[in-house]
């Protein structure tokens, strides 16, 4: 869905079509302070024309590091007025992380926070740094610009993987990628009031960021950038209670810690209507608990990757309990099938790779043409995640492709055997992962933190528990108490270290 059906109009537009419109409505808030559509509008137009002074123009890359802050937004939208590629790090990366991004997308210019700086220095790239230098360089140029004509088919971000196994790479997603994603979305929250005030509770880095900052402009409502340095629950319920939000995203570690806080319960969050969670899996138990603190909204679970330009998938409200574990149904404009390893439709019922088709989806990776013909066989993107369907069509993520267990022939879906352990009155988070095993392989190894630590379960606990629950070739038959699971900065857990740490503490390859 390229071309001219929306006459070109990229969300930079939009942006400057509210600033138009109602040039005194608040576009975002940060840190208490409001900033109105026309003050963004001519910032990002100034913004547009440093970057054009600096030499990037249409189809090249400006990189950002930062924390979520205002400056941040306007890079996003300052790159879609000249039709140049946003390029947002992972502010958590290392030195050599960093530059490798940097190098693969090769950017012209970065944006960054000071205290990047020194890290950035290193890779020799044009660095803007925020503060002093950027509000100068703002002053400097007219906020009279006039932006090129931009091809809706032509890249706006590169986004890169989580990098949960292997390097990350790079998502290329096109301006109609973006409009799509968030004219499918705004759709399924039913009401663009839902939208008017959101919450951008994870970094803007990541793609559900990025999506959430995109729905509340589109429909001229008010961004409210929560910080993204580390997490606060606190934080996150003052925000929502203070500023009177209507719609959030968290992903389940965040609403874990939020449904955890003292006196949740007496807090009000009347105005929230739209209530989400994804990125990673919930379990059940935390999915009651919050339909308990939060059933007076729209509770819906939203499914999908970055490639995929976010949601793919969405359970709403209605069906929250009555389909608790369900990623519900294809959204607007997402085609879907369930494949074998051959690429043929597996029965209903069954397990098969989930794989996708329809305007959302990423062009491709960033200079990486094996690795999007793999990843585009046959015609769909093949996503890396097994789920099975139910006979009302209803969807349910099993496992990703690469964390299943093979043990003795069988196959082990580590999100079924996490969702019991959950659940436990004894675990407070879990992982599970195949550890080798002389026999049968592979054998689940349950990685625990304990809800009190001087309290954690023994084996025996776990095993006795999950087998009134599971088969027996499911349950774990290792058991590993740590004080934290280690995650990337989209909530989901590094399974790929985990598995990497098994392997050396075993001494396998």
């Amino acid at each position: 869905m390229t071309g001219a059906w929306h006459m070109g109009m990229t969300i930079s537009d939009q942006l400057a079509r509210h600033a138009r419109v109602t040039p005194d409505a608040v576009a975002l808030t940060f840190d208490g302070v409001p900033h109105t559509y026309r003050r963004l509008d001519e910032r990002v137009s100034r913004l547009a024309g440093v970057f054009a002074e600096r030499g990037v123009g249409a189809g090249d890359r400006v990189a950002v590091m930062a924390h979520n802050s205002p400056e941040m937004v306007e890079a996003y939208f300052a790159s879609a007025r000249i039709g140049a590629i946003c390029v947002p790090l992972n502010f958590r990366l290392v030195a050599d992380e960093v530059a490798y991004q940097l190098a693969d997308s090769g950017a012209a210019l970065v944006l960054a926070d000071a205290r990047f700086a020194p890290i950035l220095a290193r890779t020799g790239v044009d660095c803007l740094v925020i503060g002093e230098a950027y509000e100068e360089a703002l002053r400097s140029v007219s906020p009279e610009l006039e932006p090129p004509t931009v091809d809706p088919g032509s890249p706006a971000v590169i986004m890169y993987t989580s990098g949960t196994t292997g390097s990350p790479k790079g998502a290329v997603l096109t301006h109609d990628n973006l409009l799509v994603q968030t004219v499918s979305k705004l759709i399924h929250i039913g009401h663009p009031a839902d939208a008017r005030t959101w919450l951008i509770g994870t970094p803007l880095f990541h793609i559900a960021g990025l999506a959430g900052l995109y729905a509340v402009v589109f429909v001229g409502g008010r961004a409210v950038l929560g910080r993204s340095a580390a997490f606060d629950p606190a934080q996150a319920v003052d925000l929502l209670e203070g500023e009177r939000v209507t719609s959030c995203f968290f992903v389940p570690s965040q609403w874990q810690a939020i449904c955890d806080l003292p006196g949740i319960a007496e807090r009000d969050l009347s105005a929230l209507r739209v209530v989400t969670w994804g990125a990673s899996p919930a379990s059940t138990t935390l999915l009651r608990r919050m339909n308990e603190l939060f059933g007076h909204a729209n509770i819906t679970t939203s499914f999908g990757q970055t490639e995929t330009t976010a949601v793919t998938t969405i359970l709403q409200g209605r069906d929250a309990l009555r389909k608790i574990g369900s990623v519900g149904v294809p959204m607007l404009n997402v085609e879907v099938r369930i494949v074998d390893a051959d690429g043929h439709d597996v029965p209903r019922g069954q397990v098969g790779e989930i794989v996708y088709r329809g305007p959302s989806v990423m062009r491709e990776y960033w200079n990486k043409p094996a690795e999007t013909a793999e990843a585009f066989a046959g015609g769909w993107f093949h996503s890396g995640d097994l789920v099975r369907q139910d006979d009302e069509g209803y969807l349910y993520v099993v496992d990703r492709l690469k964390d299943m267990i093979i043990s003795g022939g069988e196959n082990i879906y580590c999100v079924e055997v996490e969702d019991v352990l959950a659940a436990h009155p004894k675990v407070a988070e879990v992982a599970v992962v195949g550890a080798p095993h002389e026999k049968w392989g592979e054998t689940p190894l349950a990685i625990v933190v304990p809800a009190d630590p001087a309290a954690a379960p023994t084996l025996e606990e776990i095993t006795g528990w999950c087998r009134e629950r599971l088969a027996a070739y499911k349950c774990p038959r290792l058991l590993s108490v740590v004080d934290a699971l280690p995650r990337n900065a989209s909530g989901k857990v590094r399974k790929t270290e985990l598995r990497q740490s098994v392997r050396a503490s075993s001494g396998a390859g």
